[in-house]
């Protein structure tokens, strides 16, 4: 089959050309612009990059577009589509009906740790020998693919976000998964849903999709996620925590999340130790955890697996990391993940100073909508750069304030880097927090302190 995919140097539609040439497909792609890494990972697989919208690649009929969820109505390649009648559908419901059936899905959805909790679990599947196939929001490093075919499990990741201009459904819908990860539910996306019902409704819509012999794995300590579940629940369900009442619960031994004592039904089931940090990661790791016992791997495996986890590019990924200084790249985009993660890292490193470089990029950052919690979440830096915008129109100086001065607000990415490189001291943490590109800012900053 000929398959054309609109917005492919996408993370996500990147995975689905990816998948979709292994499947045997003549694949072809375009998108506004075609950019690394994905456009170099999508043309050594052979997919020929089409630069723009323009309806030319379409002239010969392909049997099949699949459009992404960055196109909507007035795309010249979506009205060559429409007026064509060519046959089109979205890359969830492609890799749902076309890839994912007769495997066994495990979705792993959640305001935060989607991406983090899904390369944990697509390892253990493959430490324990299972050959998983997955489909991820990021690069895990012990892979360094973000999708694979694999066997009989498929890990995806389950993203609430809409899946096309023509379905407004959350994207996990599609997916129907034997086991799901339930690990967190705040307001976010505020470009397409109203209000943080809304979203539970779409989390709700996933829960019907699960049979009643499989899983679910939820946070028991998150009130939104337990009023989901209040609406009905028709599968097995599990919950996880810190707290001991639950299923499933995850103790810290040492205080940076270094070494983790893991809990089913009360009983010890083993202990961690790794190169993770930050109460969010352990979560991470429980719930990791669970979802592959629900898969019949026992947890002692589970956790032997863990302790070689390499983590993920761009979730506090070292850059580079010298006697006098350490730079990182995170992809952050919402303040509970903000904070977790400077947390996590503030324990870790203690009384050493922390620099943070923010760009607001997601649509609800920019809009201002998360504004009041920005200045509470960055309270362990001791110093913070925010990138502002003509698309900022909320005040960084109200919103920045519980910093106490502790903050400069800069318009360029240059003029942020010189002010970087003027405020350091050795022993400085430098995290770059963004989840674009930041015109390059955590390797230009890590080639200019390295030797030369």
């Amino acid at each position: 089959m000929k398959i054309h995919i609109l917005g492919a140097c996408g993370t996500f539609m990147g995975g689905v050309a990816m998948l979709a040439s292994r499947a045997g497909h003549d694949v072809t792609g375009a998108d506004q612009h075609t950019y690394p890494p994905m456009s170099n990972l999508l043309e050594n697989e052979g997919i020929k990059l089409h630069e723009g919208y323009s309806e030319e690649p379409m002239h010969d009929k392909p049997d099949l577009v699949i459009v992404g969820n960055a196109l909507s109505r007035g795309n010249p390649a979506v009205e060559y589509v429409l007026n064509q009648r060519l046959n089109y559908t979205s890359g969830p419901r492609w890799l749902g009906e076309n890839y994912l059936r007769g495997r066994k899905v495990i979705a792993v959805a959640g305001t935060h740790g989607k991406t983090t909790t899904s390369s944990m679990l697509a390892w253990i599947l493959e430490f324990a020998g299972h050959n998983p196939g997955f489909l991820i929001g990021g690069v895990p490093k012990n892979f360094d693919v973000s999708a694979r075919e694999g066997s009989d499990y498929f890990v995806v990741e389950a993203d609430e976000y809409d899946t096309a201009f023509f379905d407004k459904r959350s994207k996990f819908v599609h997916y129907r998964p034997q086991i799901a990860i339930l690990n967190n539910l705040e307001y976010d996306h505020a470009d397409i849903f109203p209000d943080l019902a809304a979203i539970e409704t779409q989390f709700h819509h996933l829960m019907r999709t699960i049979p009643g012999n499989g899983t679910i794995i939820s946070n028991g300590a998150d009130v939104n996620l337990e009023r989901v579940i209040s609406r009905g629940c028709w599968s097995n369900l599990q919950r996880f925590s810190f707290d001991d009442k639950y299923d499933w619960q995850v103790e810290l031994m040492k205080a940076d999340a270094s070494e983790l004592r893991f809990r089913f039904q009360q009983k010890v089931i083993g202990t961690l130790k790794w190169n993770q940090c930050g109460r969010h990661n352990a979560m991470n790791a429980c719930t990791a955890i669970a979802a592959a016992a629900a898969a019949g791997i026992p947890a002692t495996k589970a956790i032997e697996a863990l302790s070689l986890f390499l983590g993920v590019k761009r979730r506090l990924e070292v850059i580079t990391r010298s006697q006098d200084y350490s730079v990182y790249d995170d992809f952050a985009h919402h303040p509970t993940a903000i904070r977790l993660t400077l947390e996590g890292l503030r324990r870790k490193v203690g009384n050493a100073r922390i620099l943070v470089a923010l760009e607001p990029r997601s649509n609800t950052m920019r809009a201002g909508v998360h504004a009041n919690e920005l200045g509470p979440a960055l309270m362990a830096a001791d110093h913070v750069w925010l990138k502002t915008g003509e698309d900022i129109d909320w005040d960084p100086n109200v919103a920045l304030a519980p910093l106490d001065g502790r903050f400069k607000s800069v318009t360029r990415v240059d003029e942020m880097l010189q002010q970087i490189k003027n405020h350091l001291n050795p022993g400085d943490h430098i995290v770059f927090m963004s989840n674009g590109g930041f015109e390059a800012a955590p390797r230009r900053l890590a080639e200019f302190l390295e030797p030369t």
